[in-house]
């Protein structure tokens, strides 16, 4: 039996996986991020120890986390959740539970589960894409993880899309998550029409499909974005396919006008590589958290 657990920004899921991949128990909180970082600590080992009751047996434990492990000293880094930073997450979860886990960034986990048993199942080097309040990516090869000997492969939404351009998170400015992710869609509307009722992506698609040429000029530019940053993906890994995840992999235009944007920029002739429609949604982090443990 496998627990896989999946922190997110606004919750936390956990899954019992059995060895068939069978879904046997689920359990989802709210993240509570405001209380800080032992809260979160608290919040997942209370989850683990109830999926294990219900489990019957002690399980492998993998967690999904926003951010990932230093090379250098273990502590979190990168997380947009930014209680976790710096912090020895998984060696105090280690010592709260009394037993070895395994713990990756939610890109990551997200590209395991899609690569092994979902969308990409049938392909050998799969890409992953995270596109919602924020923006990753993860590689599988051959089944397998690979996070890289500093824990940011896969990391292309803090590469620089446009310089000196919109302020992010980390720092920088103008890396493609500042411009792929749903509230920089939103920011985008309010730059281009200095509208500010309008608050949401699906606000900003009912606008498209109604004719709204400014609506639709949005929409376009921000297609454009995705087929620049994404085409540098395909020009270095050149993998056999790409699954997008996250709440802005359900724009249905990605998959035509998108993909079409990823052709005009890529350095070939023409684009074979699949960009795929994730097979697990929601679940798709948490059942990849739990594959963390693939030899059980």
């Amino acid at each position: 039996m496998r627990i896989g657990i999946d922190l997110g920004g606004t919750k936390i899921e956990g899954i019992v996986m059995d060895k068939d991949a069978n879904i046997l128990a689920r359990k989802r909180v709210a993240t509570p991020a405001a209380q800080g970082y032992s809260k979160i600590l608290e919040t997942i080992v209370e989850m683990v120890h109830t999926l294990e009751n219900q489990a019957h047996e002690n399980c492998t434990i993998g967690i999904g986390t926003p951010g990932a492990l230093s090379s250098d000293n273990r502590s979190m880094k990168n997380a947009n959740t930014l209680c976790l930073n710096g912090k020895p997450m998984q060696t105090d979860l280690e010592n709260m539970l009394e037993r070895d886990i395994r713990l990756e960034n939610d890109a990551n986990c997200f590209t395991l589960s899609e690569a092994c048993d979902g969308a990409a199942r049938e392909f050998e080097t799969v890409f992953g894409v995270i596109m919602g309040t924020g923006v990753g990516g993860g590689i599988v090869i051959h089944k397998r993880l690979h996070s890289g000997p500093q824990h940011i492969a896969g990391e292309w939404g803090h590469n620089i899309l446009v310089p000196q351009g919109a302020k992010c998170y980390c720092g920088r400015k103008g890396c493609v998550e500042t411009y792929l992710s749903g509230p920089a869609l939103t920011r985008q509307w309010r730059e281009h029409t200095g509208d500010a009722t309008v608050r949401t992506v699906e606000q900003i698609i009912g606008r498209a499909q109604r004719g709204d040429e400014l609506a639709e000029t949005v929409l376009q530019r921000y297609f454009d974005y995705f087929g620049q940053a994404l085409s540098s993906v395909i020009n270095i890994l050149d993998p056999d396919a790409i699954v997008l995840g996250g709440g802005m992999s359900n724009i249905d235009g990605l998959y035509t006008a998108g993909r079409q944007r990823v052709a005009e920029y890529v350095f070939n002739d023409q684009l074979t590589t699949p960009i795929l429609r994730n097979h697990h949604g929601d679940s798709s982090g948490v059942r990849g958290a739990a594959r963390l443990w693939p030899d059980v």
